[in-house]
């Protein structure tokens, strides 16, 4: 079996790809945002046109292609071998950044938007080739870490990129030359580093390449939405695409308009919400580990509803300052610290949401049509955009103030999050565990590898505590459906996360026979869905810390459903205010904050074998050391 590389950078081909792609973001934002400063110096303007708005039609030339020329580019990715198609961009880039050099140079605008919406086709060309590539580098449980990298370098390229452009093009003399020397330096460095790509496999030689962008667009639509979750993945990330292309639009208004400070300020507040998503990228990668964390998606949905929501409470300063303020001055007043932090809080959280679904998107499309997914992504992202550009200007038109359109955003936001949520309720229900199993113990989880990562199988545990339900959710990385004892699945206010959480109430035969069949029922629902299902066998909490026998209750499951069986034991549970030791739970006051407590995941068992007594055997040797956990 192949060791896994502790850092994808160990894989061959990771570190020339990343390097590529950083590259080619530095490159693009370096180049838009210097001709887009250069316009606005020099009032520059072609058919009538006024600098605002020639600086519209630069976003229009940049992004027209996506629409036109994804679906072939999807398509070319998965015919052709994707580090040559990578290459030749690079070639291509060095070509086209040669003509916005001589832009520059030259102070002539016609070749800096000549090769402006070039770039936009370099760009569309290699977005389906960026991410569909990622899973032929790297191993399936080193993708989260991937992307997490991938989106990191690639917002502090575009912060790098934007702010060194902007810079670079006012310096005075030669700003233009060294702008025109650093593009295309950057370029030759990108294919540079290109040639040091991996050789990949080329795709399966039936699809057709079409050269006419309407029919591959219908088709590669058809494709995203054929599987249900790559659609919904898609839908989310567009959407994202959606809020920041709003967000990043108001910020220069805001900081201009409502907030009256030095583009210094700007600077800052796009450095801060860059350095957010970056983070944010390396923070979902540290908390799902090699797992795909779904539950970090509504998670981060709702984190961003709420900083943008702050947005709006911070309003517009009672007075404004008579000249823009510098930098110390903004960071001296009333709500600088507050309007960071709720920019970085968006964009950490747009972290958290964006690299799950990126992630799903690659893990879940078929490889041979990975790329023209992608490029479905791609042709939504950009639509999604246009849209969001529309809503600005209809509120603008409005004359909505700069805190209301952010009411706004956070209210579309909220519709989002709502959505998400309901359809992963039970994700965000486990991540919750997870954090809070952290938070108040020190948790090791031993034997995650045994729990298989798709298909129908049944956790059994011993039960020690009231809490110990919300350990197993935290600590297993796919969501569990509970058996629970009605009672305390009717309990106030906790019902409702019950029932989200998919809970299934169980009664003993004496007292409902009716709710036990309808628990049986849907355990085999549950089961020939695919779903996890976790048990308690005892069927009751330990009232002395020994482990009572385990019920029948289990060999009846399997025998409808025969599923494998993943025994579980908890341990250091035991004596906490959740326990029964020394009277009833919670009537007592915690003993330990930040407890140390174990879970042991022990090997599948075969349903055949599994019976309730080999089952309390193998949990009870778990608990006292003496069952290896791996083979």
């Amino acid at each position: 079996m192949e060791s896994h590389a502790r850092s994808p950078f160990a894989r061959p081909g990771f570190a020339a790809f990343f390097g590529t792609q950083l590259l080619s973001a530095f490159n693009d934002n370096f180049f838009k945002n210097a001709l887009v400063i250069w316009i606005s110096v020099h009032q520059a303007s072609l058919f009538g046109l006024s600098p605002v708005q020639m600086i519209s039609l630069c976003s229009g030339l940049f992004i027209a292609p996506f629409f036109q020329l994804s679906a072939t580019a999807g398509q070319l990715a998965d015919r052709y071998e994707k580090t040559l198609i990578v290459r030749a961009i690079k070639l291509a880039e060095v070509m086209i950044l040669g003509l916005a050099a001589y832009g520059f140079v030259s102070a002539s605008l016609w070749p800096m938007l000549a090769a402006l919406l070039l770039m936009g086709v370099h760009s569309a060309f290699l977005g389906p080739v960026k991410y569909s590539i990622l899973p032929q580098l790297l191993p399936n449980e080193e993708l989260v870490e991937g992307n997490a990298l991938v989106e990191m370098g690639t917002f502090l390229a575009i912060l790098g990129g934007t702010i060194g452009g902007g810079v670079i093009v006012l310096l005075e003399p030669g700003g233009p030359r060294m702008v025109a020397v650093s593009i295309l330096s950057v370029a030759a460095l990108g294919l540079a580093m290109s040639l040091r790509m991996l050789r990949l496999p080329s795709g399966p030689p039936d699809v057709r390449v079409q050269l006419n962008p309407f029919s591959p667009t219908f088709e590669i639509l058809r494709i995203v939405r054929k599987t249900r979750a790559v659609f919904l993945s898609v839908l989310g990330i567009s959407w994202f695409w959606f809020f920041g292309a709003v967000l990043l639009s108001l910020l220069p208004v805001y900081a201009r308009e409502t907030l009256h400070v030095h583009e210094r300020v700007l600077t800052l507040f796009m450095s801060v919400f860059c350095v957010g998503i970056a983070l944010g990228s390396l923070l979902t990668e540290r908390i799902s580990g090699k797992y795909l964390e779904l539950g970090l998606v509504p998670f981060g949905s709702i984190g961003m509803t709420l900083c943008t929501l702050d947005l709006y409470f911070v309003g517009a300063p009672r007075v404004l300052p008579a000249v823009p303020l510098e930098m110390s001055a903004f960071l001296a007043s009333e709500h600088a610290y507050r309007i960071l932090g709720d920019l970085f809080g968006m964009a950490m959280f747009g972290g958290f949401f964006t690299v799950p679904l990126y992630t799903l998107i690659q893990q879940r499309s078929e490889p041979h049509e990975r790329s023209r997914v992608v490029a479905g992504n791609n042709i939504l992202n950009s639509l999604f955009m246009v849209i969001g550009a529309v809503l600005l200007a209809s509120l603008d038109a409005l004359h909505l103030s700069v805190p209301s359109v952010f009411l706004v955003l956070a209210g579309c936001s909220l519709l989002t999050a709502v959505y998400i949520y309901s359809l992963l309720p039970e994700f965000l229900i486990r991540f919750v565990a997870w954090i809070l199993g952290r938070l108040f113990y020190r948790l090791e989880v031993l034997g995650h590898e045994n729990i298989p990562e798709s298909g129908p199988v049944v956790l059994v545990c011993n039960h020690v505590a009231f809490n110990d339900s919300i350990i197993v959710a935290g600590s297993v990385r796919r969501p569990a459906r509970f058996v629970m004892d009605h009672r305390i699945a009717k309990t106030p206010v906790a019902s409702i996360l019950f029932r989200h959480g998919k809970t299934i109430p169980i009664a003993p035969e004496h007292e409902d026979k009716a709710v036990m069949e309808q628990a049986f029922a849907k355990i085999a629902e549950e089961l020939r869905a695919g779903e996890v299902v976790c048990i308690f066998p005892e069927g009751k909490i330990t009232k002395t810390g020994e482990m009572n026998p385990f019920k029948a209750g289990i060999e009846r499951i399997l025998r409808e459903t025969p599923v494998p069986v993943v025994p579980m034991a908890v341990e250091g549970l035991w004596g906490s205010m959740f326990s029964r030791k020394d009277g009833p739970a919670f009537r007592k006051l915690p003993r330990r904050f930040r407890a140390r407590i174990t879970l042991r995941i022990g090997r599948p068992i075969a349903p055949e074998q599994a019976s309730a007594k080999l089952l309390e055997e193998r949990v009870r040797g778990m608990l006292e050391h003496e069952v290896e956990l791996s083979s």
